[in-house]
């Protein structure tokens, strides 16, 4: 008896599927993040540096003029995985999570007049050899002293509710965190941990990249003064390297902003002076 062959209409009724699904052929696996988009993500990041206003359409052509094809929807999505925006108004710059909370900008007009009243958090981008680390930091408002950095090889939000964690253990808590509305700094964990210190959450509104301007200002300043100038190759040295400016920028380097005072004259005068 011959054997008739089954159509694929005829299959994936007897499949239960739709006839669409029997179309697709699945793509080789590439790893998430190549030696090539290893180079590019630290030409990325140098350009954005030197022009912190661009975007992705921006520096894709700025790659192109110094000889790397490359589009800028890829451009786009290397930015978004090195976590790394351009200073001006997008239609979008932090895209959440579908499960992940949001909560209003609560410090538009606010004045900021002692330490620990308001922090700010964010998480940037560091080459480092042929890969890359994320650097997470808290920032004082009052005073631009840094209570707290974590260096990590993931974006995930355990690794910035331990810095934030180690900020309220050295520093006690703030009143109001604030931070961009990243899906991390909307997950259950971050969320949590905030609720059971009752600090009150905040996240930059859409489309506000001013709102969170102080740390990203921060990360600009340890980039060009410390991190392009300077050389590692492994965590640990860079961690010292960033532990190492960190002590420079609180204790000693001077701020127009505070009367050329340093962040911790400002923290520790204001705590006390709180205090007493």
């Amino acid at each position: 008896m011959r054997s008739e062959k089954l159509t694929r209409k005829r299959a994936s009724e007897l499949l239960g599927v739709a006839r669409s699904t029997t179309y697709y052929e699945p793509k080789e696996k590439v790893e998430a993040t190549s030696d090539e988009d290893e180079r590019l993500m630290a030409k990325i990041d140098r350009i954005h540096l030197e022009s912190p206003a661009y975007g992705a359409r921006k520096i894709a052509r700025v790659l192109s003029q110094r000889g790397y094809e490359v589009t800028r929807w890829r451009v786009g999505r290397l930015m978004g995985e090195m976590n790394v925006r351009p200073c001006c108004p997008l239609p979008s710059l932090s895209v959440p999570a579908g499960h992940s909370k949001r909560f209003p900008y609560l410090l538009k007009g606010k004045e900021i007049s002692f330490p620990n009243q308001v922090w700010s958090t964010d998480i940037t981008y560091v080459q480092i050899g042929g890969r890359h680390m994320y650097l997470t930091a808290i920032i004082d408002w009052y005073s631009r002293y840094i209570v707290s950095f974590r260096l990590s090889d993931t974006m995930v939000a355990g690794e910035v509710v331990r810095c934030v964690e180690d900020a309220f253990r050295r520093h006690g808590t703030p009143s109001i965190m604030n931070s961009d509305q990243g899906s991390v700094f909307g997950s259950k964990e971050y969320v949590g941990l905030l609720e059971s210190f009752h600090v009150v959450q905040s996240m930059d509104g859409k489309a506000r990249w001013r709102d969170n301007v102080l740390v990203e200002r921060w990360f600009r300043t340890l980039k060009s003064e410390c991190l392009r100038t300077a050389e590692y190759s492994t965590p640990s040295e860079l961690e010292r390297l960033i532990s190492g400016f960190i002590s420079y920028y609180n204790d000693t380097r001077i701020h127009q902003s505070l009367g050329y005072e340093t962040p911790s004259s400002w923290y520790f005068t204001g705590i006390n002076t709180k205090a007493a």
